[in-house]
């Protein structure tokens, strides 16, 4: 009787129940992912569009993607930083310099635009390489060396720029990296493509996991996430098609999250990264060379600090003496802790530089809209990362406990 029982209603392998229980224990044991940054967006973007409907229209959202170009890329090389449970102070003034270096290539050396903008990201380059090198060599904190890159760049922005201050931007490929807009069509192909090839490539990862006997997502879940990401893809295309279309910054932002993502996931370096971050004397005695991962690390984050200002100063149309400054390196880093990742090191993902940058950009584009003072607009984003930090830690202490247990 009773295995008839048991046969009629069956515990199903894979359904919602199953998905379900098992969000809740990843969320019991502190693993909550990128959960609390996405109910903040989404609570931040219905609040301004009640406060001002203005804030979700259009042209305020394509205004929205633009202004988190240049923080979101050099974002990117934070989180780089941060699995490492390092910090890079001094990526705001990298940026600003670097632009500069660009700058005065293209405006007062006369050198072409690609070659102008090529040397401003090797100078980042270099800048990291010897930042990295100090700290490896002296066995110097990285925030004392990076503190010191604070101050000693900002004076190299303002040699590079010299008597002028303020060098104006005219040069037409420069001008379009932020300037230029694809039409419909190329939006469309664009989100189908980026669908396609989600959808592909989980199914391939989804083969070789059954293939060694690993255990999968339930169906729905992956099935969950293909539609969501579907979703989120052709509401945004169908967005910025009503105001400009998609921008080209928008495609170099995500193409370098997805090239970032894929290198710390699929690489011996991105393994060897987490590693470093997770246990630096582990790391070593398994046989990798730690110096040379924080030396490549931070060459990265310079390098693509000078990118996220070579956009700033395409988008701003101009260089000076303040590239680089004001609140920049408070977003930079504040952007990927808010997100999720780790303070601690060892965890954290490239994403979170997306997410990230977009509750900062957010709330200081709705509070612009709003005209809040910017006393205002510091006091709350302070609050927001003081929330991250918050909650970063409480997790890690569940999964502290939850491991002892």
């Amino acid at each position: 009787m009773s295995s008839a029982v048991e046969s009629a209603d069956p515990e199903p392998s894979f359904g919602l129940r199953t998905w379900l229980r098992s969000l809740g224990s990843r969320v019991a044991q502190g693993d909550v992912g990128s959960l609390p940054v996405i109910g903040g967006i989404v609570l931040i973007w219905a609040v301004f569009w009640y406060l001002n409907p203005n804030f979700l229209t259009p042209r305020n959202l394509t205004n929205l993607v633009l202004q988190i170009a240049g923080v979101g890329t050099i974002s990117i090389g934070i989180v780089l930083v941060l699995l490492l449970g390092e910090i890079d102070l001094s990526v705001g003034a990298v940026s600003g310099l670097c632009a500069a270096v660009m700058a005065v290539l293209n405006v007062k050396r006369g050198v072409p635009a690609p070659l102008a903008i090529t040397g401003g990201v090797l100078a980042g380059t270099a800048v990291g390489l010897i930042q990295g090198a100090w700290s490896a060599r002296f066995r110097i904190p990285t925030f004392v060396v990076t503190l010191a890159g604070l101050l000693a760049w900002q004076g190299a922005l303002l040699l590079v720029l010299g008597e002028t201050g303020t060098i104006n931007l005219y040069d037409p490929t420069i001008d379009a990296l932020t300037d230029t807009f694809f039409p419909a069509s190329v939006g469309w192909t664009v989100a189908a493509a980026v669908i396609v090839i989600y959808a592909a490539s989980g199914l391939w990862r989804r083969q070789r996991r059954a293939r060694a006997g690993l255990s999968l997502a339930s169906p729905v879940e992956f099935g969950a996430s293909v539609v969501l990401i579907a979703a989120l893809t052709l509401v945004a295309v169908f967005v910025l098609n009503s105001d400009r279309g998609v921008p080209l910054v928008l495609l170099i932002l995500l193409g370098l999250i997805v090239l970032f993502d894929q290198l710390l996931r699929r690489t011996r370096f991105g393994r060897y990264v987490f590693a470093v971050g997770g246990n630096a004397e582990a790391a070593r005695r398994a046989g990798v060379n730690v110096d040379a991962i924080r030396i490549a690390v931070f060459a990265l984050c310079s390098t693509l600090a000078a990118c996220g200002g070579i956009l700033a100063a395409s988008r701003l149309l101009a260089v000076n003496q303040s590239s680089g400054g004001n609140d920049l390196l408070l977003n930079s880093i504040a952007g990927p802790v808010i997100g999720g990742t780790s303070l601690f090191g060892g965890r954290g993902s490239v994403w979170t530089a997306l997410t990230g940058a977009l509750v900062i950009s957010s709330i200081n584009n709705g509070m612009d809209l709003l005209a809040v003072s910017s006393p205002i607009k510091f006091l709350t984003i302070g609050g927001v990362l003081l929330a991250a930090v918050t909650i970063d830690a409480l997790a890690r202490r569940v999964r502290q406990t939850a491991g002892r247990a």
